[in-house]
């Protein structure tokens, strides 16, 4: 029903295929994806651990971290603003070798499209952006996210099911409708990840609504820099977490000074991250939800 083709990108084999600029690594597929909530042709890019295929895993399941803007996450190909690319592949590759967390599903959930973004991100009219967008769509994401691509991956990945095995982030807008998403079923996912977060539109109207939420990820990791950077906005986050329970055990966030807004610097601090999100003391077993 969702899913047209499927093409997989294997690093690995592609050889001479691969441009040379291009960086995406490891076992990474590109899964062409029909939605009904939102129609434009979009890409799911999930990156399998090491040894997802070999027989002796084939009964292993994984947690999953969504990330939102997919097609800036794993290689500079295709990356959409600055040139740049968040380098997850690598940096979970990494991680995972090093034993610093264990084994994760990786999904990268594109985009509409340059034009299409901001009416799918955003729930709330952003009076700031040029060209306005009047239209704004972004209070369908959570059933785009949860009623779509959540049971699309549950079903056809080995991936552990339930929100105790879900983590799901972005940046900038895409950090907005993560937020967003977590404020409307605030039950749906164990871990946040939230970059620049864009959470202005409407006079802080995603704020207002997250005043009624009592229940929030087991643990929250927000990043920013100082430059040209959101830095007040995340202090607001900050209090609102704090004022709902979560003590540094549960809530982290980094104020890097000098960094600026692109995914160069995201790419930095998600090491940090993930470490926090995903270590190994066993937090995707308590989820608090």
């Amino acid at each position: 029903m969702q899913v047209a083709f499927l093409f997989v990108l294997l690093a690995s084999l592609l050889g001479s295929t691969q441009k040379s600029s291009c960086t995406a690594t490891g076992d990474l597929e590109i899964v062409r994806f029909e939605s009904k909530v939102f129609p434009a042709q979009r890409n799911l890019r999930i990156l399998l651990p090491a040894g997802y295929r070999l027989s002796e895993n084939r009964d292993r399941r994984y947690p999953v971290l969504y990330l939102n803007d997919g097609q800036n996450l794993f290689d500079v190909c295709t990356s959409q603003f600055s040139g740049e690319e968040w380098r997850v592949d690598e940096t979970v590759h990494d991680l995972i070798a090093r034993g610093t967390i264990s084994p994760i599903i990786v999904v990268g959930i594109d985009n509409g499209g340059r034009r299409l973004r901001p009416r799918e991100y955003l729930p709330y009219v952003d009076e700031t952006l040029k060209p306005a967008e009047p239209n704004p769509e972004g209070k369908l994401y959570p059933r785009f996210l949860l009623e779509e691509v959540v049971p699309f991956v549950e079903t056809q990945y080995r991936a552990l099911p339930g929100p105790g095995n879900r983590t799901l982030g972005g940046a900038s807008y895409g950090a907005g409708i993560a937020f967003y998403t977590v404020v409307e079923h605030p039950s749906s996912f164990q871990g946040l990840l939230l970059e620049s977060p864009s959470i202005y539109a409407d006079d802080y109207h995603v704020l207002k609504d997250a005043e009624s939420v009592r229940v929030w990820p087991h643990r929250v990791f927000i990043g920013t820099g100082t430059i040209n950077e959101p830095v007040e906005d995340v202090e607001k986050l900050k209090k609102l977490f704090q004022k709902s329970g979560l003590g540094p055990e549960r809530l982290q966030v980094v104020v890097q000074q000098g960094a600026g807004h692109s995914e160069k610097w995201w790419a930095g601090r998600l090491p940090g991250a993930l470490r926090f999100l995903f270590d190994l003391s066993g937090n995707s077993q308590h989820a608090g939800l």
